[in-house]
Order: structure tokens, then C-alpha cells, then sequence
């Protein structure tokens, strides 16, 4: 099997579980080495590093909250350091509050909106500093089907998820000219803790509108987000890969 990802270094945030866990799986299982951060436990956290390292990847991983925007270069200079060098960044981390607009609290706003867009700024910012210097890199923002779409209840996440959108067009302008991509995928229904949280009603509700009939699993969207990381996508940036199974259709 040829190892794509050989010789590369990735870091994925929200990696503990579902989507980000995937990718980082994925990217581990194609060659790359992966610095793992999320703000679950520790017990977690391990679960997900044993798994990248039974893929022969070289794991480091940081207990942290993408909130803490001084972290953030912290663990980009940390991943450097451990791991030698820096290629991808894949921002998964993301968390939702639901309720509608007149009953959603300041903090459910400022939880869902620094997590999902403040997030994805800090680490851009601190990964593009050194892609920048290096004139090279790979950006994937997980943004979402609801970025583009009124739903109730979700006003914050659907605001994080279209703010996501329009970072990822912009840093893809600003960087392009140092040779860094910058893209997003927007997944639909994934099969995730997030969404296993919903009632059986609505998760049925996105499957009927599904035009393949089914829910997603996390390594769909790995999948995609491997595609843009890769040499095969080198001419891809500012661009939103949909992955929901046409249930945007």
C-alpha cells in the first residue's frame, strides 16, 4: 500500500472522537505523523492515540480546549519541537448548545461560536505562521451543511459553521501566494456523539432527507478531508467539499 501521507506531520484539534478521530486515523493510516489535541479526558484522549500508533504513526497529544487562543501557538511550537515539522492542520473541534433564539443564553452563544469559529482562527493563525516561512501546507476547516441553511434552534452553530465558511475563503486569499491551500468540507448527519445526542426523531428526520437513504459515518468525511490534504487536490483552495449524502439536495 502506498503511504501517502509519508514523512508528513498533521494536527488535528477535536481529535478524541468522531470526525476529528477519523481523520486523524485516516491521515495516520496514509503515513503521516499526527499531534492529537482535545479537551476530553485523559482515559480519551489515550483511546485515540493508541489507535494512531497501532497504525505505525508517531503520536504526540495535548490536553486542551481550541477556546484558549495562546495555546494554540504554544502547541503548534510544541509539535515542531516533538515531531519535527508541521504540514496539516485539520480543525475539527466544534460542540453545539441548542435552543431557540429566545431562550438561547450568552454563554450557549460564546460556548458554540468560540469553539467552532474562534477555534479554527487560533490554530489557522498559529500554523499559518510557519506555513508561511516553510511556503507550503494544508488547511481543512469541518464546517457543516447548516452553514448555508436556516434551521431552528441552531442559530449559534449555524453562525460558527457559515463564519467557518467565510475564514476558510479568506485565509485561503491571504495564503495562497505562500503556496498554502486552505478548504473545508461540510459534512451533513454524521454518525457522531454530537448527533447521537439527538432524538431518534430527528436523526431519522436527516436520514428521509438523505438521498442516499442513510446516515454518514465519520470516515466519509475523513475521506474528503484526505483528498484535499493530498497532492491530488494542489490546485483546490477556497473551495467547501459537501459530504452529506445529498441531504442538502
Amino acid at each position: 500500500m502506498t503511504l501517502e501521507f509519508e514523512g508528513r506531520v498533521a494536527l488535528v484539534t477535536g481529535a478524541a472522537s468522531g470526525i476529528g478521530r477519523a481523520c486523524a486515523v485516516e491521515l495516520a493510516r496514509a503515513g503521516a505523523d499526527v499531534a492529537l489535541l482535545d479537551a476530553a479526558a485523559e482515559a480519551v484522549l489515550a483511546q485515540a492515540e493508541n489507535l494512531l500508533k497501532a497504525a505505525g504513526a508517531r503520536v504526540v497529544s495535548f490536553r486542551a480546549d481550541v477556546r484558549d487562543h495562546e495555546r494554540a501557538a504554544r502547541v503548534v511550537e510544541e509539535t515542531l519541537a516533538r515531531l519535527g515539522r508541521l504540514d496539516i492542520l485539520v480543525n475539527a473541534a466544534g460542540t453545539n448548545a441548542d435552543a431557540p433564539l429566545w431562550e438561547m443564553t450568552e454563554e450557549q452563544w460564546r460556548l458554540v461560536l468560540d469553539t467552532n469559529l474562534k477555534g479554527a482562527f487560533s490554530y489557522t493563525q498559529a500554523a499559518a505562521r510557519h506555513f508561511r516561512r516553510a511556503r507550503a501546507g494544508r488547511v481543512v476547516n469541518v464546517a457543516s451543511i447548516e452553514a448555508g441553511r436556516g434551521r431552528f434552534g441552531l442559530a449559534n452553530y449555524a453562525a460558527s459553521k457559515a463564519g467557518l465558511v467565510a475564514l476558510t475563503r479568506s485565509a485561503a486569499a491571504e495564503l495562497g501566494r505562500y503556496g498554502v491551500a486552505v478548504n473545508a468540507v461540510a459534512p451533513g448527519f454524521i454518525r457522531t456523539p454530537l448527533v447521537e445526542r439527538l432524538s431518534e426523531a430527528v436523526r431519522g428526520r436527516a436520514v428521509a432527507e438523505s438521498a442516499l437513504g442513510r446516515m454518514g459515518e465519520p470516515e466519509d468525511v475523513a475521506h474528503a478531508v484526505l483528498f484535499l490534504c493530498s497532492e491530488r487536490a494542489r490546485h483546490v483552495t477556497g473551495a467547501v467539499l459537501t459530504v452529506d449524502g445529498g441531504q442538502s439536495l
